[in-house]
């Protein structure tokens, strides 16, 4: 891992986001290539995806849309350990995401006049669940799970075609979506998926969404961007990041473990350590040395510590440690500080925090009851992770008697004047004539 050196420099708010690790060149070429992708699917359908399933998943003839009896036989056979680990993580997001669905209001400005404020799930959802590098069902259950307690009424999973498994979806995903009651489910991987899900692919029967979530790659992540505005999306949950906040109390060798936690993931992965102290910096680099090329995925984890995304930034105090990482925004951020619940309050950025060194990521991914699809590249600067209310929309419902309406009419009709709207103020006026 590269070294920052910050300390002694006074940074404004630019010169800080200059100086956040990033992998823009493999960002802007993901977009391009997503961009093409998803456009051949828009316009060519099935043939797109089966030619694409060829080319990135080394799949032919598979059943893109998968048969209830795959789905019924990967539930049968689940082994006993895995069930009851995803039916606790199924119990917690729940009781998670059943927190974010916020209570309808009625405000009454006047005598007769009431707004409503009440939250709409949509229509369809349409959610993607990676299982390219890893497999991943306990993303199932962060999709699926919030958009059922927020009431969506149809929702339609895509995952990767797996060559090991004869162009099925690897079974454990598909166990979870039978235990969770999900029966349209596509056999599509990366970037296609965002593009059918939202154009819809009417020889496979499946029609548009609203709304498409899930994480995956820098490929779907720049894949959602590309389909925002024909549908809504979540934010870019693309190629994993932890930034992790230390300082002289830090603990290295956990520090170690939880850097090459992430960057298994993926060789896009980053990986950031940003520390008051030199000394657990050193640690730090020693231990990482020690532990990566002991892991399963040494050659993923070493692709992902050397690339330009990942660091140990060093800096000179607390505060500036707080305003690097709210620079950086980082999906995952932990403080492994003296006191970090009290820290917490100066760290605004973040998909998720976790706070302490008995609080890794792994806890968020798995059994935490938070939601492991977090906004990445930056964008939980404005962006917030998945959760029961992206897949909500708040309406207001407007209702005014006459004399509440005539309370206010002269006032419209002075405001409309004064935007040369006057039919405006005549459509008010005409109910008094």
């Amino acid at each position: 891992m590269r070294t920052i050196d910050l300390r002694g420099r006074d940074l404004t708010a630019a010169e800080l986001l200059a100086a956040v690790p990033r992998a823009t060149e493999a960002r802007a070429a993901a977009l391009e290539a997503a961009a093409e992708i998803v456009h051949a699917v828009a316009h060519e359908g099935e043939a797109a995806l089966r030619e694409q399933a060829e080319r990135f998943d080394r799949v032919t003839g598979h059943d893109i849309r998968v048969p209830q009896t795959h789905i019924d036989e990967a539930v049968e056979s689940l082994a006993p350990e895995v069930r009851s680990a995803l039916d606790e993580a199924i119990a917690r997001v729940r009781e998670g995401s059943a927190a974010q669905v916020p209570d309808p209001r009625v405000t009454e400005p006047a005598p007769g006049a009431r707004i409503s404020q009440r939250w709409q799930p949509v229509g369809r959802a349409g959610v993607y669940v990676p299982g390219g590098k890893a497999v991943y069902p306990s993303s199932v259950v962060m999709n699926v799970v919030p958009a059922q307690v927020a009431g969506v009424p149809s929702i339609a999973l895509c995952s990767p075609p797996q060559a090991d498994f004869g162009g099925r979806i690897h079974p454990t995903i598909l166990a979870v979506a039978g235990l969770l009651g999900v029966t349209e489910v596509y056999a599509i991987g990366g970037a296609g998926a965002i593009g059918a899900l939202a154009h819809g692919v009417e020889g496979l029967g499946l029609d548009p969404v609203d709304l498409v979530t899930g994480p995956g790659n820098n490929f779907v992540a720049s894949a959602k961007r590309v389909v925002a505005g024909l549908v809504g999306t979540d934010s870019e949950a693309g190629a994993t990041e932890i930034l992790i906040a230390a300082d002289d109390t830090a603990d290295a060798r956990l520090i170690a473990y939880d850097l090459i936690s992430q960057a298994e993931h993926d060789e896009q992965a980053s990986a950031v350590l940003v520390t008051t102290s030199p000394d657990v910096a050193d640690r730090v680099a020693a231990e990482v040395a020690d532990l990566a090329p002991r892991t399963r995925h040494a050659d993923r984890v070493a692709a992902a510590l050397a690339g330009e995304q990942s660091a140990i930034v060093l800096v000179d105090d607390a505060e500036a440690m707080a305003r690097f990482s709210n620079a950086y925004g980082p999906e995952h951020l932990e403080l492994h500080l003296a006191d970090a619940r009290a820290a917490a309050d100066d760290y605004t950025n973040a998909g998720a925090l976790f706070i302490g060194s008995a609080t890794p990521v792994s806890l968020g991914d798995y059994m935490a009851g938070s939601n492991h699809v977090l906004p990445t590249g930056g964008q939980s600067r404005y962006a917030s992770g998945l959760g029961a209310y992206t897949f909500l929309r708040p309406q207001q419902v407007v209702e005014y008697d006459r004399d509440a309406l005539a309370l206010v009419a002269d006032r419209i009709v002075a405001l409309a004047a004064s935007e040369s709207l006057p039919a405006h103020g005549e459509a008010v006026t005409a109910r008094f004539a």
